[in-house]
């Protein structure tokens, strides 16, 4: 899975060229181009890029950052891990294209706990690039523009992915989500404006920035342009990293890694959603299905109730604790899932416990809780008549 299997677009950019367009346009300019191109943020919520760029660009402070979401956590995703270890010097890029933008001095590569050994190899690219003058003071001749990148580890949490979760513990303090607003393009990691992107959304920054914005609107869907780098994983005979663009349907990606012959598709990692087969017309795009990138393929044999189980385990691990919907409502959802194992959870209680789940959507805090019971609802939803009536003789057969 470390090696691409189909050919990425960002082996056709040569490091610094679109840093070289960029600083001979204007700050606004920069913005409008991505703007124009219809980019959102490839971590999964999709917000556009360039109107969080205008907002921290707006706001009036003597310190900005840029701060690199490398903290991937999503069970099924490793996308941004083959992107840091073999394309670091465009995400370094698109970091300081949008130090430029905003008007920032300084970036964070906030990686992940278990990424580790990638920081080794950042750290000299990092290097490389202030050698070339492609980082630290005047960025490649351009007066008053300094900028200057650095690695900060994380610890394994899952809920740092989330972006002011992830300020609270580059501050030092604990991992747990802040209410907004503030939000952090004004009031970010120390007080300061702060834009939050993902490793994969400031890799196509420099790639729109040599391209133009109108090759990346001419790819995928009129709401969900570009491409898109896609991580899959379970059954099918040709798992690992692709690009794809925006608006594919689940059919044509499971025809294209080997997964025809499937039962279920989880879209977006554990915090997605579980599209059976009648659903596999439907397109991986922000208006219909969307996701981060991760694609998990479930074969004719796998025992939905278990791909329940496992989700939700995960998220009872996860979960800060700081809110009351999350932290009771995955546990809650985990003992659910032990009565249905056990033949022992009637159809009314299975109701009240996708009301809890929608009532946690709604009132968790932040978008742990408000997504950990998405893949209950949608097993419950689509695999009903699999996870009722469970007895000895068949948890024997399945197990």
């Amino acid at each position: 899975m470390n090696t691409p299997r189909n050919t990425l677009t960002f082996s056709q950019i040569e490091p610094g060229a679109a840093l070289k367009k960029a600083l001979a346009k204007s700050r606004a300019d920069v913005i409008a181009e991505i703007a124009s191109s219809g980019l959102k943020g490839r971590g999964g919520a999709g917000f556009p890029t360039s109107v969080k760029w205008n907002l921290a660009a707006a706001a009036h402070s003597s310190h900005k950052y840029v701060v690199c979401n490398a903290d991937e956590g999503e069970p099924g995703t490793f996308k941004d891990r083959v992107i840091l270890a073999q394309y670091a010097d465009l995400v370094i890029e698109g970091m300081t294209i949008a130090a430029f933008a905003i008007g920032a001095a300084e970036g964070i590569i906030y990686l992940r706990g278990e990424y580790a050994y990638i920081r080794k190899d950042l750290e000299a690219v990092i290097a490389k690039r202030r050698e070339q003058k492609l980082l630290g003071e005047s960025v490649r001749g351009c007066e008053g523009f300094d900028f200057n990148v650095t690695v900060r580890m994380g610890a394994g949490a899952y809920v740092c992915g989330e972006e002011t979760a992830l300020i609270e513990s580059l501050e030092g303090q604990r991992g747990e989500p802040r209410n907004r607003p503030p939000f952090p393009v004004d009031t970010g990691y120390m007080g300061y404006p702060t834009i939050v992107n993902n490793v994969e959304t400031l890799a196509w920054v420099p790639c729109i920035m040599a391209k133009g914005a109108p090759w990346f609107k001419a790819i995928g869907t009129e709401r969900s342009a570009g491409p898109k780098i896609f991580s899959v994983s379970g059954d099918c005979e040709r798992p690992g990293v692709y690009e794809f663009p925006m608006g594919i349907t689940i059919a044509q990606l499971l025809k294209e890694v080997g997964g025809e012959n499937t039962k279920a598709v989880q879209v977006g990692g554990a915090s997605g959603r579980c599209v059976p087969a009648s659903g596999f017309s439907r397109t991986l795009a922000f208006e219909d299905v969307p996701t981060g990138g991760s694609i998990i393929v479930f074969g004719q044999n796998r025992d939905m109730l278990a791909v329940a189980r496992n989700f939700l385990e995960f998220f009872v691990e996860e979960s800060c604790g700081q809110c009351t919907p999350c932290r009771e409502g995955n546990v809650k959802l985990l003992q659910g899932v032990a009565l249905l194992e056990q033949g022992r959870c009637s159809m009314a209680y299975l109701n009240e416990l996708c009301r809890l789940g929608e009532t946690m959507q709604l009132a968790s805090k932040c978008g742990l809780g408000q997504s950990s019971p998405n893949a209950f609802l949608s097993i419950v939803a689509n695999f009903k008549d699999e996870l009722m009536g469970r007895t000895p003789a068949h948890r024997a057969a399945v197990s």
